[in-house]
């Protein structure tokens, strides 16, 4: 076994990424929890709450993805590892998912529900994904397993 180091990177990107990535995954999974009780009670708040969370939850979205952006496909890109770079196609399709939600969850009332709660739980499908196999990666960039 032998022990490899990351790219050399900004410390405070590397930090704002750390903190700000996992906030819109809490935000998408109130919302898929808000979107399974809205289906099961038809309480119209619930149905509102989600629709805030997943707004709020895109909104909290939009920093890491650009940090990712900028450190795997501008200034490291030859450095980049091939998890890091499905690691931001993985987020990106989960935020677009995320946006078609937010336009299902303005329509209104009942309408919402075969498709909110879908879309909400691909999204959450997908950040979490894309959450396992980082871990998985940064796993084997710490302990590299040659065959």
């Amino acid at each position: 076994m032998s022990t490899s180091l990351r790219p050399r990177r900004s410390v405070v990107a590397n930090a704002l990424y750390g903190v700000l990535n996992p906030i819109p995954f809490g935000f998408f999974v109130g919302a898929l929890i808000f979107d399974v009780v809205y289906a099961n009670t038809a309480v119209m708040l619930w149905m509102k709450g989600a629709a805030w969370l997943i707004a709020l939850g895109l909104v909290f979205a939009i920093i890491p993805r650009i940090v990712n952006l900028v450190q795997v496909w501008i200034t490291s890109r030859r450095a980049a590892l091939p998890g890091e770079r499905r690691d931001f196609w993985i987020n990106l399709v989960a935020i677009v998912v995320a946006i078609f939600n937010a336009f299902v969850h303005s329509r209104d009332a009942y309408s919402v529900v075969p498709a909110g709660v879908w879309l909400s739980a691909i999204t959450v499908a997908l950040l979490a994904i894309a959450q396992v196999l980082a871990a998985v990666d940064n796993t084997r960039l710490i302990w590299r397993v040659e065959p």
